[in-house]
């Protein structure tokens, strides 16, 4: 039961991540300045698939804690969930923990607790 708790707990920090990453993107995009069409349209699309990147990874890894967290597949599944994440939270910590700006910051945090709680709650 602690494993299912530790699974649902990192896939909500990491859905809830990924739709507050949603809610800013006009305003990330706007500070940004006066930059082309173009590029506002990349900075646009890179954040909302961010976001959308983090809450399929999180309702992923909470549908398989929810069905059956026990077998092969979601030991694989659950592992390459932890992967990924470690993998963002390394570039987030070289790119954007150096921006002034806290949520930023707070990503490479945020992305290695839910991997720690997804890797101890699935893989361990």
């Amino acid at each position: 039961m602690t494993d299912k708790i530790l699974l649902l707990t990192g896939a909500a920090l990491t859905a809830i991540w990924g739709i507050a990453h949603l809610f800013p993107t006009k305003g990330v995009v706007k500070d940004f300045g006066d930059i082309s069409k173009d590029n506002k349209n990349i900075i646009t699309m890179e954040w909302i698939i961010e976001g959308a990147a983090l809450i399929f990874i999180g309702v992923l890894t909470g549908i398989l804690a929810l069905v059956d967290y026990t077998n092969e597949i979601s030991w694989i599944v659950f592992l390459s969930v932890v992967i990924m994440l470690v993998v963002l939270s390394v570039i987030s910590l070289f790119t954007g923990f150096k921006v002034n700006f806290l949520p930023f910051k707070l990503c490479p945090f945020i992305f290695s607790a839910s991997a720690v709680l997804i890797f101890i709650g699935g893989v361990l």
